[in-house]
């Protein structure tokens, strides 16, 4: 399995933006893959990302791609019980399981 990059499809004012940013950054730096960010592009999280119940398709979402498919590794943040925030480690943890990297 080739990782050739991330996907990050934000948009800035959304107040998870920074947590996605900051996400995709640290993992493609420790992967040592490009990270590829696209600002508001509906059209490619409506394609290859997850939906709501009604077939809307929400940002940010986090995706890679992978011998040539685009497969989303983290659609939700994760948060932490305790302190009711985001979670950068167990969202760290849940894209390399999803990639299949166990570290």
């Amino acid at each position: 399995m080739a990782i050739k990059r991330l996907i990050l499809v934000t948009a800035t004012h959304l107040p998870q933006h920074k947590y996605f940013m900051q996400l995709a950054n640290e993992l493609a730096k420790e992967l040592n893959i490009p990270l590829q960010v696209l600002e508001e592009d509906y059209v490619f999280v409506n394609t290859y990302g997850e939906k709501d119940e009604f077939g809307m398709a929400w940002l940010p979402q986090l995706f890679a791609e992978i011998d040539g498919e685009i497969k989303p590794v983290l659609t939700r943040f994760p948060i932490n019980e305790k302190t009711l925030d985001y979670d950068m480690e167990k969202a760290r943890q849940q894209v390399l399981t999803t990639l299949g990297i166990q570290k």
